[in-house]
């Protein structure tokens, strides 16, 4: 009985961070999407050259 609960708990435990895995994947994705979307559609500022898109 307790081997069948520890393998139901591991299996548990693997499906949760095989789903939490596949979340960040996602969110590293709408993040790549959201810097290059940035980088190529950045401005000029008044002296002509391009700026920066963020205010690190």
């Amino acid at each position: 009985m307790a081997a069948l609960l520890i393998v139901l708990l591991l299996a548990l435990l693997l499906f949760g961070l095989g789903f939490a895995l596949k979340i960040l994947w996602w969110v590293a994705v709408i993040v790549l999407v959201v810097w290059l979307i940035g980088f190529i559609a950045r401005t000029t500022d008044a002296g002509g050259s391009r700026s920066r898109w963020y205010r690190w």
